[in-house]
C-alpha cells in the first residue's frame, strides 16, 4: 500500500468513526427522547364556592372546567404526555394548591384556563405570562383573578397580607418564574396564534402580567383567558359544546407542537455534542453555511417564540435590512437539515448561504 492509499484509507476509517459515532448518539438520544413523559398541569379556573365570573350568566368556572377536560382528552391520546388537573369537578381549589400541584408533580407546564369580563363589549382571547404591570386593563384582570384568596381559609397568613385591590400588591409580586418566562412565551405564542389564525377569534395578543397563581408555579405557566362572557355572542360561543371543543382542542394542539419542539431541540443539542470535534475540525477552514429565514427593515428579538419555536436565531444587520438566520453549520449537509427544519416550520422560502471567514461567498464555492 503507498503513501497516497493509506492516507485515503485513514481517511475513509476517520470518516466511518465519525458516522457510526453520529449514529450512536443519534439512536441513543432519540432512544432517551422516546422514554421521556412531559407532564401537564391543566388548571380550570375557580370552582366550588367561587364561580368566576357570571357574565350574561354563563358559568366562568363551569367553561373553564370543560374546556380544561378537552384538553387533557386531546392530550391522553399521546403516550409520551402525562396530564394532571388542579380540579376535574366543581370545587373549590385554593390559588396556592393549584401551583403546588405542579410543583409536586415536576410539571413541565403548567397551564390556567378562564373566562374574562369587562363593563364594555370587549371580546376576543389572550394568553398571559408572568410579568411586570402591563396597561391599566391587564391590570384590573390580574386584580380580579387575584382577588379569589380572600375566599381562602387563613389568607392573611399564607399570603403574608396581600392585597388584591391593591395595584401595589399587584406590582410587587415577585418574578419567581424569570428563568421560564422564554418557554412560557413560547408556548402562549403557539396558543394565541392557533386561537387568532385557526378559529379567526380576535386576537388579544400574548401579555405579561402578575397573576397569583402563576406566582406560584416555578415551570413554564400561561394563564388563558378564552374570552369575555361579558360579551353576549362571544358568551354564547363559549357556553356552547362546539365552542369548548374548538377552544380546547387549538390549546391541546399548540401544547402538543410545544412538545414537538422541546424533543427536536433536545435531539439536536445532544447530537451537536456528540459531534463536536468534528465540526471543530471543520471550522478551521472558515467555511460556515447558515439558512436565511427572514428578512426586512425591522429589527426583531431573536427569542424561539418569534420564529416558530426555532432556537438559536441569528441577526445581522446591512444597512437598512436585518437579515435572520437559522443552524450555522461548518458542513452543507448539516445545514441541508436545518433548511429541512426551517422549512416544516413554515419558512418555505427559506434558503442556504455561505460564507468564509465571515465574507460571504457562493454556495458552490464554499461546498469545494
Amino acid at each position: 500500500m503507498n503513501f497516497l492509499q493509506l492516507n485515503n484509507f485513514n481517511t475513509k476509517l476517520r470518516n466511518l468513526f465519525f458516522l457510526g459515532l453520529s449514529l450512536i448518539v443519534f439512536l441513543s438520544s432519540t432512544s432517551i427522547i422516546a422514554q421521556k413523559s412531559y407532564t401537564i398541569v391543566l388548571d380550570a379556573g375557580h370552582g366550588g364556592k367561587d364561580p368566576g365570573n357570571l357574565g350574561n350568566g354563563f358559568k366562568e368556572k363551569d367553561i373553564a372546567l370543560e374546556v380544561a377536560l378537552i384538553v387533557g382528552k386531546e392530550l391522553e391520546k399521546k403516550d409520551d404526555i402525562k396530564v394532571i388537573y388542579t380540579r376535574d369537578t366543581d370545587v373549590f381549589i385554593d390559588l396556592w394548591k393549584r401551583g403546588d400541584v405542579a410543583n409536586a408533580a415536576k410539571a413541565d407546564l403548567f397551564v390556567s384556563i378562564h373566562c374574562d369580563s369587562h363593563t364594555t363589549n370587549a371580546y376576543g382571547a389572550g394568553t398571559f405570562v408572568l410579568g411586570l404591570r402591563g396597561n391599566k386593563m391587564n391590570l384590573e384582570i390580574a386584580k380580579r383573578e387575584n382577588a379569589v384568596v380572600l375566599l381562602e381559609d387563613n389568607y392573611k397568613e399564607r399570603y403574608k397580607g396581600f392585597d388584591p385591590n391593591s395595584a401595589e400588591s399587584v406590582i410587587g409580586l415577585s418574578l419567581l418564574q424569570e428563568e421560564n418566562l422564554d418557554k412560557s412565551l413560547e408556548i402562549a405564542s403557539l396558543i394565541q396564534n392557533n386561537f387568532a389564525l385557526k378559529l379567526n377569534r380576535n386576537d388579544r395578543k400574548v401579555k405579561q402580567d402578575n397573576f397569583q397563581v402563576l406566582r406560584e408555579t416555578i415551570m413554564p405557566s400561561v394563564l388563558i383567558e378564552l374570552g369575555f362572557l361579558t360579551n353576549k355572542y362571544e358568551g354564547k360561543f363559549l357556553n356552547s359544546k362546539i365552542g369548548q371543543k374548538q377552544m380546547g382542542k387549538s390549546i391541546a394542539d399548540a401544547i402538543k407542537n410545544y412538545i414537538s419542539n422541546l424533543k427536536l431541540n433536545t435531539v439536536a443539542n445532544k447530537i451537536a455534542d456528540g459531534a463536536g470535534l468534528e465540526k471543530e475540525k471543520e471550522k478551521q477552514n472558515g467555511i460556515e453555511f447558515k439558512v436565511q429565514i427572514a428578512s426586512g427593515k425591522n429589527k426583531i428579538s431573536t427569542k424561539p417564540y418569534n420564529f416558530k419555536g426555532l432556537e438559536d436565531v441569528e441577526i445581522v444587520e446591512l444597512g437598512e435590512y436585518y437579515k435572520y438566520y437559522y443552524g450555522n453549520s461548518a458542513n452543507y449537509n448539516e445545514a441541508l437539515k436545518s433548511l429541512e427544519v426551517a422549512q416544516q416550520k413554515g419558512y418555505k422560502s427559506a434558503f442556504i448561504v455561505a460564507f468564509k471567514n465571515g465574507e460571504k461567498v457562493s454556495v458552490s464555492e464554499a461546498r469545494k
